[in-house]
């Protein structure tokens, strides 16, 4: 089981290197505090925002747009830590 949840991980955080900068930088801050804390509800949240593309999910992560879904803004307000 403990395999099956470090391979989900492991592909989050592939999934999480993206084109711009911003992002890769907020994402390796994320893993860096969150990594050993990540619920399958922060894994399932994380994995929709990470559909979306760069300039969409960097406008979510800066607060430029907003979601009305609890579940991403849990998550959106995660990755906003500094």
């Amino acid at each position: 089981m403990e395999e099956d949840r470090t391979a989900r991980i492991n592909r989050l955080k592939w999934h999480c290197r993206r084109a711009l900068l911003e992002l890769d930088i907020v994402f390796q801050r994320f893993w860096e505090r969150e990594g050993d804390v990540l619920d399958a509800q922060g894994e399932a949240a994380l994995a929709r925002l990470l559909e979306l593309e760069d300039h969409d999910l960097w406008a979510l992560v800066n607060g430029k747009d907003v979601t009305d879904d609890p579940q991403l803004k849990g998550m959106l307000e995660r990755l906003r830590v500094v």
